[in-house]
């Protein structure tokens, strides 16, 4: 038996993405599902709490894609730089299909559970399962996502290098992250948490 219902996993994703549907929630049932099951042995994210990890696992990336829809193609390609357990790239994914999303994640234990998603959800992402900075230089896209990465400066440095010109550059931070060269969006739920988009300007 799912750990939600489909309707209670819409409630809870809607004041996120307000135009999300009940087929997208289906999917987001068996990723959840499959993410709860996972995590009882491998620690893929330290929230447990099923409606919790919808909320700020499922929503903050849905919040994401939505934003980012207004900005980029429906065939734009995106990477999910540090993917952990998909996000914020996979829900984004499964949300704008028509997206090319490239979920890069070197630890073993994490690429394997993303291969798993993938396949389990059909959604149609790339796992890249190194480090990005193995990736061939002529590799470019249009945004480039991260969430929660170990030693951000560091990150955002690398993240810039592999976007195309005019590039978007988005970040799910906290307060103390946002700097004046981003534009600024506050989540849903009053937390203090932010969507930082910042657009590269030149190559």
């Amino acid at each position: 038996m799912p750990a939600l219902s489909n309707d209670r996993i819409l409630e809870l994703i809607t004041p996120y993405a307000p135009e999300s549907t009940l087929e997208l929630a289906a999917k987001l049932s068996a990723y959840l599902d499959l993410l709860l099951k996972w995590n009882a042995r491998t620690n893929l994210t330290a929230i447990r709490e099923p409606e919790e990890i919808v909320r700020r696992h499922f929503g903050e990336s849905l919040f994401c894609g939505q934003i980012l829809a207004k900005r980029l193609a429906i065939d734009a390609k995106l990477m999910d730089f540090g993917s952990g357990a998909g996000f914020p790239g996979l829900p984004m994914q499964l949300q704008n299909p028509g997206w090319k999303v490239t979920l890069a994640e070197s630890q073993n234990k994490k690429a394997a559970f993303l291969l798993e998603a993938n396949r389990t959800l059909a959604a149609g992402a790339e796992i890249w399962a190194k480090r990005v900075e193995d990736m061939p230089a002529t590799r470019l896209f249009d945004c480039v996502a991260m969430r929660a990465v170990d030693k951000m400066d560091l990150a955002i440095a690398e993240a810039q290098k592999r976007l195309a010109p005019g590039g978007l550059l988005a970040l799910l931070a906290v307060e103390d992250q946002i700097t004046p060269d981003f534009e600024v969006h506050a989540l849903p739920g009053g937390e203090k948490r932010f969507l930082l988009l910042r657009r590269l300007t030149s190559a």
